[in-house]
C-alpha cells in the first residue's frame, strides 16, 4: 500500500525532465532566451506595451523556449527534444506571431460584442491547450488537474443545484474570456512573471554571475562559524542574505546548499538533517525583503498596495522567522553535540568585507529606491544596474559581455516554471469570476466560521495549505487569495495583514510534504529521501505556521502601528518563538523534562498571543521553568565543580 502511494504521489507530482541546452541547440535557444529577457527590459524601460500584448509575447516566447527546455516526462530525453517537442513550441511561436500581429485590433475589440473570426477561435484554443501541457510539464499532474476542475466547473456548473449553480456558459464565450481578455490566462498572474518578477529573477542572476554568491556565503561563515552547529548556523545566515535577493526557495537550495549541505555531511550531520536546515532557511527567502518572491508581486497587483509597503511590512516577521530557525538549529547543535566548523574553512570578517562587502550595495539600491517609491519594475533595474557597476571594481567579479549574455538566457530559463505556474493561475481566475466562485465560497465559510475571525483563519490556512500541496507559490496565493479574500474583507481583517497572512501559508507550500520543491532540490545534493527532508524542514520552519496569526492580531509587527505597539509585539513574539523552539528540540543545558516541554510550548504560544494576561501569564511560566533545577532549563549541578 505505501509503495502504491509513493507510485501515486510520484505520478501526480511528476514533472518533466529539465534540459541543458548544448552544442546546436544551445546556438538556437540560448540566444532566443537572450533576446526575450532584453525585450522585457526593454518593454519596462523604454518602450509602452498595452499590458494584453506584453503578457501575450512574454507568454509565447516563454512557452516557445519551455517546450524545447522541459521534457514531457521526467524520463525523457534530458539533451534533445522530440518531434513532439519541436511541434508544440513551434506551436506556441506561431500563436505568439498571430497575436502580435493582430494585437492593435484585439486590445480594441469589446468582449462578447465583437465576435470572434476563426483563425482567432484556432489560436485561441490552441494557446488554451498549450496552456495546460506547460502547466503540467513544469508543475505536475496536480495543479493541471485543478485547473480542469475549474474548466469543468466554468461549462458544466449550469446543471448543478443549489448555490454552486451559475449560468450558461458555452465554449466560444470561455475561450473569449480566458484569452482575449486581461481576465484570464493573460491576465495578473502573468503581467506580474513578465515585469516585476522577470527582473527582480534577473537581478539575483547577474549578481550570481559576479560572484555575490560567494560573499554571502564567506560573510555567513564568518559570523556563525565557530559557534557549535556552525556549518549548519551558516546555512541558516547564507540562505537568509541570499534569499533577500534571489525571492527563490529552489534557486537559494541549489545555490547556497551545494556548499553547506556537503560540508555538513563531512562533519557527521545526517543528509536529512542538513538537507532541511537548508531548505527552511531557504524557504524564508521568498518572505525576506527587499526582493520576497513572484507571490509578493502577485500581492502587491491584487491587493493594490504599494509593493514598498509590503517589504517593509515584511521586515519583522522575515527576522522573526529567522530568528527561530536559527534557534531550533541551536538547540538541535547542543542537543547532539555539532561541532563548530573547520577553522581553516573560517574566513575572517574584516578581510571578507573588505573583498566583496560592495555587493552590499545593490541591496541598499533596491531598499532606496523602493523607500523613494519607484516602481518595483525600476527597482529591479537599478539593482541589476547597481551589481554590474560593484562588480566592475574588480576582475575576478566583473560580469563582461559574454557573462551578461548568459545571465540573460538563464533569466529566461529560471521563469519557465513560474511563467507556467502563473499561466495557470489566470485559468483560475477566469473560472472564479465567470462564475462568482468567490463570493459563494465566502458564504459558506463565513456561516461555517459563525463570522469568527481566528476559526476563518484556520480555514484560510489550511486551505492554502492544501492547494499548495499541488501547485507553486503563486498559484496558490492566487488561488487563496481569490476564494478567501472577499471573506477576509468581511470580517474587518486588514487587507495588509490577510493577504500577508496567505502569502506565508502560501510559501510553505516550497517545504510542505508532498510536493515539496525544495525539498526534492536538497535531496539531489544530500542523496537522502525528499519526504523526510521536507517532514524536517517543516519542523524548523515552525514560526511560518505561527508568525501569520500573530500579525493579524498585532499589526505593530507589520510596522502598523505605533512605534510602541510594534516594540511591545516583537519583544512578546520574539520571546513566544524561542519558547517554542525550545520546547520542539528539548534541550538547552540539558534534556528537558517533556512536562516542561509542554508548559515551554502553552508559554510561547500565550506570548505570541495579543491578549495581555495571556502574554503576563506566559512569561510567569517561563520565569517559573527557569527558577525550577528540575525543569531541565538550568546547568545541572556536577559534584565538585565550582559555582561561579
Amino acid at each position: 500500500m505505501r509503495r502504491l502511494n509513493a507510485n501515486l504521489l510520484g505520478f501526480l507530482f511528476q514533472v518533466g525532465v529539465r534540459r541543458r541546452p548544448t552544442g546546436w541547440l544551445a546556438h538556437v535557444v540560448t540566444p532566443f532566451a537572450a533576446l526575450l529577457a532584453v525585450w522585457v527590459i526593454t518593454a519596462a524601460t523604454l518602450i509602452i506595451v498595452a499590458p494584453w500584448t506584453l503578457a501575450v509575447t512574454v507568454l509565447s516566447a516563454m512557452m516557445t523556449l519551455a517546450f524545447l527546455g522541459v521534457g514531457a516526462r521526467a524520463g525523457s530525453n534530458p539533451e534533445r527534444p522530440s518531434p513532439v517537442d519541436w511541434l508544440l513550441s513551434g506551436a506556441a511561436l506561431a500563436c505568439g506571431v498571430y497575436f502580435t500581429i493582430h494585437a492593435g485590433a484585439i486590445e480594441q475589440r469589446v468582449a462578447l460584442f465583437d465576435p470572434l473570426s476563426t483563425p482567432d477561435t484556432v489560436f485561441a484554443a490552441a494557446l488554451f491547450f498549450l496552456t495546460l501541457e506547460i502547466t503540467r510539464r513544469t508543475t505536475g499532474l496536480g495543479l493541471t488537474l485543478v485547473v480542469l476542475v475549474f474548466v469543468a466547473y466554468n461549462l458544466l456548473g449550469h446543471r448543478l443545484g443549489g448555490v454552486l449553480q451559475h449560468g450558461y456558459i458555452d465554449v466560444f464565450h470561455f475561450l473569449e474570456i480566458t484569452v482575449y481578455t486581461t481576465d484570464g490566462i493573460l491576465g495578473l498572474p502573468v503581467r506580474v512573471a513578465a515585469t516585476y518578477a522577470f527582473l527582480f529573477v534577473l537581478f539575483g542572476t547577474v549578481l550570481l554571475h559576479a560572484r555575490g554568491g560567494d560573499f554571502f556565503f564567506d560573510l555567513a561563515a564568518a559570523l556563525a562559524g565557530r559557534r557549535p552547529g556552525g556549518p549548519a548556523k551558516i546555512a541558516v545566515v547564507s540562505s537568509g542574505i541570499y534569499g533577500m535577493v534571489s525571492g527563490s526557495p529552489t534557486s537559494d537550495v541549489v545555490t547556497t546548499g551545494s556548499i553547506t549541505i556537503p560540508i555538513m555531511k563531512r562533519l557527521g550531520y545526517q543528509g536529512r538533517l542538513a538537507a532541511a536546515v537548508e531548505v527552511a532557511a531557504s524557504t524564508g527567502g521568498s518572505l525576506a525583503p527587499p526582493v520576497m518572491g513572484a507571490a509578493a508581486f502577485i500581492m502587491a497587483e491584487y491587493t493594490g498596495i504599494d509593493y514598498a509597503e509590503i517589504a517593509v511590512a515584511a521586515l519583522i516577521p522575515a527576522l522573526l522567522y529567522y530568528l527561530s530557525v536559527y534557534a531550533q538549529v541551536h538547540f538541535r547543535s547542543l542537543k547532539l553535540g555539532l561541532k563548530p566548523l573547520e577553522p581553516e574553512l573560517i574566513p575572517r570578517l574584516t578581510p571578507t568585507l573588505k573583498s566583496g562587502g560592495l555587493f552590499l550595495v545593490p541591496l541598499a539600491v533596491i531598499t532606496v529606491a523602493l523607500l523613494m517609491g519607484y516602481t518595483p519594475t525600476i527597482v529591479a533595474v537599478y539593482g541589476s544596474l547597481a551589481v554590474l557597476a560593484v562588480a566592475a571594481v574588480r576582475t575576478r567579479t566583473r560580469v563582461g559581455p559574454v557573462k551578461l549574455y548568459k545571465a540573460l538566457a538563464e533569466t529566461a530559463f529560471r521563469m519557465i516554471p513560474v511563467a507556467g505556474a502563473c499561466a495557470a493561475a489566470g485559468l483560475v481566475i477566469a473560472g472564479i469570476t465567470l462564475t462568482g466562485l468567490a463570493a459563494k465560497f465566502a458564504h459558506v465559510v463565513y456561516a461555517m466560521t459563525d463570522a469568527q475571525v481566528f476559526p476563518a483563519l484556520m480555514v484560510a490556512a489550511a486551505l492554502t495549505i492544501v492547494l499548495g500541496l499541488g501547485m507553486p507559490t503563486p498559484s496558490a496565493y492566487i488561488l487563496a487569495a481569490m476564494l478567501m479574500g472577499p471573506l477576509m474583507v468581511e470580517l474587518e481583517v486588514p487587507t495588509l495583514g490577510g493577504h500577508m497572512f496567505l502569502l506565508y501559508f502560501a510559501v510553505m507550500s516550497a517545504i510542505t510534504p508532498p510536493v515539496a520543491v525544495a525539498a526534492y532540490a536538497a535531496s539531489s545534493i544530500a542523496e537522502d529521501n525528499p519526504l523526510a527532508i521536507a517532514g524536517l524542514a517543516v519542523k524548523f520552519a515552525l514560526a511560518a505556521f505561527v508568525v501569520p496569526f500573530a500579525f493579524v492580531y498585532q499589526p505593530g509587527l507589520l510596522l502598523a502601528g505605533t512605534w510602541d505597539q510594534t516594540l511591545v509585539s516583537t519583544v512578546t513574539a520574539t520571546a513566544g518563538l524561542l519558547s517554542l523552539a525550545l520546547a520542539v528540540e528539548g534541550h538547552w543545558r540539558a534534556p528537558i523534562p517533556a512536562w516542561s516541554r509542554l508548559a515551554l510550548a502553552a508559554a510561547g504560544l500565550a506570548l505570541i498571543s495579543s491578549r495581555w494576561e495571556a502574554i503576563a501569564a506566559g512569561a510567569v511560566v517561563i520565569a517559573v521553568l527557569w527558577a525550577l533545577p528540575i525543569s531541565g532549563m538550568r546547568a545541572p549541578h556536577r559534584p565538585g565543580a565550582i559555582r561561579r
